[in-house]
């Protein structure tokens, strides 16, 4: 037992020292762990910010005034104003991305009870600032005419007053979320290729027939590769979430940092199979990274990080739960930023865990039969 131990841990420690001497990949990983979780969760925001506004005022009214006026900085640029017979000259340009169409008489309808109609022009080719700064717009003038017409009674009190609690991110910074996402998916993505480009440059390289020579066992080979691999992806993690995302996008991780480092480990096991499975398939890198890529990219986008799993239809959710990546997500989601324990994620580090080992089952299935094609 102790001398199949020490084989694993010697052959783990030559891939380390393998990986030491490869800088490009070195360079890749600290990329993938700083400036890939920095950047787009500093820059690439998802909250309403500086959205360019007109409003075509037919009304010249006090109302349509107190409209103009209540589009707060710094959700909307100052509201430009337009004619109506330039509204899709405008829009068509790409000068603003809402037009808010003000009709005549607006104020004389509102104050008859009329309910007359406010036509908002959107540009929906930026999606999410198009479905914010639209709900936006919708609550600042629902909430403008309501107290414009109430100003006689109560002083505009409203019958019913909605308080909202935001739990876990109270300003509702997309950052926040972002970094921890991005910092799983290139966890995922860096685990498939360590292992797998491990497998295949030993391959090219010829080294395969070296370890075929010694009195080493399969399992031993696949082993020393998972550990070498989730050595350095858990240590790039807990480096890149202590130092990107706590200091560097000053996120509180509330949660319990040796649970996630615990997840990650059991996450690592199964990804890592995968990549190792994936390798055994192919023969060239070229052919592994237009296998693992695209397998990454799904993984990635339906794992429930990206949009809830709830907004997919049935049959794709149910699809989805052979995915480590979807059970992975639920668990540092729960554990990071909600404070999970133990007893409320164990389903989800049970099911990566067996899931990882069904594929590290059939990598090894995969390399004995590539040990006996070699000797063939």
């Amino acid at each position: 037992m102790w001398r199949h131990l020490e084989t694993v841990y010697r052959l783990g420690v030559k891939e380390l020292l393998s990986l030491r001497s490869d800088l490009l990949m070195v360079s890749l990983i600290v990329y993938f762990f700083t400036l890939a979780v920095y950047l787009p969760a500093k820059d690439a925001t998802m909250e309403l910010h500086n959205a360019s506004v007109a409003i075509v005022d037919e009304d010249q009214s006090e109302l349509s005034r107190r409209i103009r006026d209540a589009l707060p900085a710094p959700y909307f640029l100052p509201a430009g104003g337009l004619a109506s017979h330039e509204i899709d000259a405008a829009m068509d340009a790409g000068r603003y991305s809402f037009v808010i169409d003000l009709p005549p008489e607006l104020e004389a309808d509102v104050l008859a009870g009329r309910s007359p109609a406010i036509q908002l022009n959107v540009d929906a080719t930026a999606m999410i600032q198009a479905g914010h700064g639209a709900s936006y717009i919708q609550n600042i003038i629902a909430r403008e005419v309501t107290q414009f017409a109430n100003r006689g009674w109560q002083d505009g009190a409203e019958p019913v007053r909605m308080v909202m609690r935001a739990k876990f991110n109270p300003n509702l910074q997309s950052g926040w979320f972002m970094g921890v996402s991005q910092m799983v998916n290139n966890l995922s993505l860096l685990a498939i290729l360590l292992t797998g480009a491990a497998f295949i440059r030993e391959r090219e390289q010829g080294t395969v027939e070296h370890l075929l020579v010694m009195p080493l066992r399969p399992i031993e080979i696949l082993l020393a590769k998972v550990w070498a691999s989730g050595l350095v992806i858990v240590v790039g993690a807990l480096l890149s979430l202590q130092l990107v995302i706590r200091w560097g996008l000053g996120v509180p991780v509330t949660g319990s940092v040796s649970l996630f480092v615990l997840g990650t480990v059991f996450y690592l096991f199964a990804i890592t199979a995968i990549g190792i499975f994936l390798a055994t398939v192919v023969r060239t890198m070229p052919q592994f990274g237009l296998l693992a890529i695209p397998l990454f990219c799904v993984m990635n986008l339906l794992s429930g990080g990206n949009t809830p799993l709830d907004s997919m239809p049935r049959w794709l959710q149910t699809t989805m739960q052979i995915s480590p990546a979807t059970h992975y997500t639920t668990f540092a989601q729960a554990v990071l930023f909600r404070d999970a324990s133990l007893t409320m994620v164990w389903r989800e580090l049970l099911a990566f865990t067996l899931i990882g080992a069904v594929f590290f089952v059939g990598a090894l299935l995969r390399f004995r039969r590539t040990i006996i094609v070699a000797q063939s």
